[in-house]
């Protein structure tokens, strides 16, 4: 069991993906990344994916992180669920 009194089926530290999609617009990029970088340190550009949509109305980015603990992968996906641009975190 976890500190956090949550079971995990993750063994941490472990390189873990982190989906996130937005509308397509110049900040979004930004500000997907800068929300998980409060948690992790500063992403290096390789753990970065990114792909439009069919019409290019909207954009997936993919951040794999080196996650720690439950509890720091809870409090990304928190942030991420938290913002008005973050449409899905996955």
């Amino acid at each position: 069991m976890s500190s956090s009194g949550k079971e995990s089926l993750l063994e941490f530290p472990v390189s873990f993906p982190i989906k996130i999609m937005g509308r397509e617009g110049a900040s979004f990029r930004q500000t997907a990344i800068a929300l998980v970088e409060r948690h992790t340190g500063k992403l290096e550009d390789r753990a970065i994916t990114e792909a439009a949509s069919r019409k290019g109305n909207f954009v997936s980015i993919t951040v794999t992180i080196a996650a720690q603990s439950q509890a720091q992968l809870d409090a990304i996906y928190r942030d991420l669920g938290d913002h008005e641009d973050v449409l899905v975190a996955l």
